[in-house]
């Protein structure tokens, strides 16, 4: 009897989709215990298990100290955060402060346990790497998926052998590249040479060759993409941003972005935008915040006027 109890409440928590009209905008409604269909109200199971913790934390101290488990793994430290580390407080388990005659001990056991966490060359050299990885992300402002997503990439490139001959800093850069490119949260090759000691032409290489040998299968960044971000720097409003991508849009329609850097295309837009919403921004700090020359936006803003037929002129 307890078999077929186990056996239907597993195909409960299989369920994905409602029976009923087949949406997949399922709700869990843990106070109630019921799995609701979000679209047409079907209650799915009126006894789910909340499958959270039984205690309740309201601040992150709280959280701390009743959680039961260690930190989720992550691939951006070289032993994905598996291993055990000795805390630097000295305290022991009970939060009893270690005597002194012992402090000298616990001092040489968290020494030796830095020690073997890095025990060869190879450990040691993907530690190094994903230090140099989580400096640069931070300088770059770059969310932690897209760290894990570099850390990925830098992973399979090791396996690969691809270090052999280049410099560590040149293929983490190369990966947090493409890890950005394939996340759709794309930083331009001189923001990522800004924070490294490479060239940009060694890591525009390095990616090449990556994307080439891991087969990454990465797209084009489009204009739409560096948007919001530059209109960010630049606290231009939400209209001005919409304004930004529909002119973009019709871009697309009219092709005139194909063979143009995305970077310039969106400077252009948005210079226009800030034009047409009462925003003004020169063409220098766009041209500053997007990485182009003043040149480029005034060659794509020309572009773009005439051949949207864009009434700029009146405005300005």
């Amino acid at each position: 009897m307890a078999g077929k109890d186990d056996k239907k409440k597993k195909g409960i928590e299989d369920i994905t989709k409602c029976p009923e009209c087949g949406s997949t905008q399922l709700i869990r409604d843990y106070e109630r215990g019921e799995l609701i269909c979000n679209k047409c109200g079907l209650v799915i199971d009126d006894s789910y298990i909340d499958q959270g913790p039984e205690w309740r934390a309201f601040d992150s101290e709280q959280n701390e100290s009743r959680a039961r488990t260690g930190s989720p793994m992550t691939y951006t430290i070289h032993d994905k955060g598996l291993s055990t580390d000795i805390s630097w407080k000295n305290k022991d388990s009970y939060g009893k402060s270690i005597p002194t005659r012992n402090r000298a001990q616990l001092y040489r056991l968290r020494k030796w346990q830095k020690r073997i966490k890095v025990s060869n060359a190879a450990e040691r050299n993907l530690s190094q790497a994903l230090q140099e990885l989580e400096r640069m992300a931070s300088n770059l402002g770059i969310p932690n998926d897209v760290r894990e997503s570099a850390a990925v990439i830098y992973r399979k490139a090791v396996k690969q052998n691809m270090i052999r001959g280049r410099s560590i800093e040149g293929v983490v850069a190369g990966a947090i590249y493409a890890a950005c490119r394939l996340t759709n949260v794309p930083r331009t090759l001189d923001e990522i040479a800004s924070v490294t000691r490479v060239k940009k032409k060694e890591i525009g290489r390095t990616y090449r060759i990556m994307s080439r040998y891991l087969k990454l299968n990465i797209l084009p960044s489009k204009p739409d993409d560096y948007v919001n971000r530059f209109c960010s720097k630049l606290k231009l409003s939400a209209e001005a941003r919409r304004k930004s991508n529909d002119i973009l849009k019709l871009a697309r329609d009219y092709d005139l972005t194909s063979g143009k850097g995305p970077t310039g295309v969106a400077a252009a837009a948005i210079y226009i935008a800030s034009l047409m919403t009462g925003e003004r921004r020169t063409q220098r700090s766009v041209a500053e915040v997007a990485g182009v020359t003043e040149v480029t936006i005034r060659n794509r803003y020309k572009e773009l006027t005439e051949k949207l037929n864009l009434d700029v002129e009146n405005i300005v």
